[in-house]
């Protein structure tokens, strides 16, 4: 009898594979795509067209934060949509402020000068991380536009699995025009997708191990015990 791998088991695996892949990709491919990049694609705008949909996602946090706020506070219970749709907000909210730390703790500098005179791989041949350096031109690892579309995208993968070809296809968008635009290295990337995908399925893990009530195919509210993301809190641990 074969046992199915755990939660956290199956986390360290996903963790120790995003630093190798990481570390790979620091040492031979972060430099070659991004001079690739800017001799072939420089200031193209179908790149940086495609970064643009994760800049939604902060403004409309905040806005689903007060709806479903003003009407929890009317003593009605969420719906299954609504709260998937929270926990969409509360993924992008929480993994947004890992990002920014981590952005301190990496230091690491641009593929090219954006901001403040940055210094960059491709301007001034700057490459590396400079732990704790801080200020806007150490902050490129992880990708916060990575980071932002795998944590609500996370969240519908597990809730609504059978859109899942759409979630790839809008994330792959998004790392396409990041890596497309010069705006991140690819490890960048891999790192911001492994922060993401993480705060999303622990934010999903978290709500039903608070035993959330779901919501039946009729609409009812129902006390059982099914949760609002079906699957998401099987027990992994029985034999099959």
């Amino acid at each position: 009898m074969k046992l199915a791998m755990s939660r956290p088991a199956k986390w360290m695996v996903a963790f120790a594979f995003t630093v190798f892949a990481v570390a790979i990709s620091y040492q031979w491919l972060d430099r070659p795509i991004a001079y690739f990049v800017h001799a072939k694609f420089h200031n193209e705008p179908l790149f940086a067209q495609l970064t643009l949909l994760p800049e939604w996602f902060a403004p409309l946090a905040v806005l689903i934060f007060i709806v479903l706020g003003l009407r929890a506070l009317t003593g009605r219970p969420l719906s299954r949509p609504e709260a998937v749709v929270l926990l969409c907000a509360l993924s992008l909210v929480i993994s947004s402020a890992i990002k920014n730390q981590l952005k301190i703790v990496f230091g690491r500098t641009w593929p090219e000068t954006w901001v403040r005179d940055n210094p960059s791989l491709i301007r001034d041949g700057v490459y590396g991380f400079h732990p704790f350096h801080g200020g806007a031109g150490y902050e490129s690892f992880p990708s916060g536009h990575t980071t932002a579309v795998l944590a609500v995208m996370s969240v519908l993968w597990i809730c609504y699995p059978k859109f899942r070809v759409l979630y790839a296809i809008v994330v792959v968008a998004v790392v396409i025009g990041l890596i497309g635009s010069d705006f991140h290295f690819l490890s960048d990337c891999i790192a911001g997708a492994f922060l993401g995908a993480s705060t999303g399925w622990t934010v999903v893990v978290l709500w039903e191990a608070g035993g959330h009530r779901a919501v039946s195919q009729s609409g009812a509210v129902v006390p059982g015990p099914e949760p609002p993301c079906s699957g998401a809190t099987a027990d992994h641990t029985q034999s099959k």
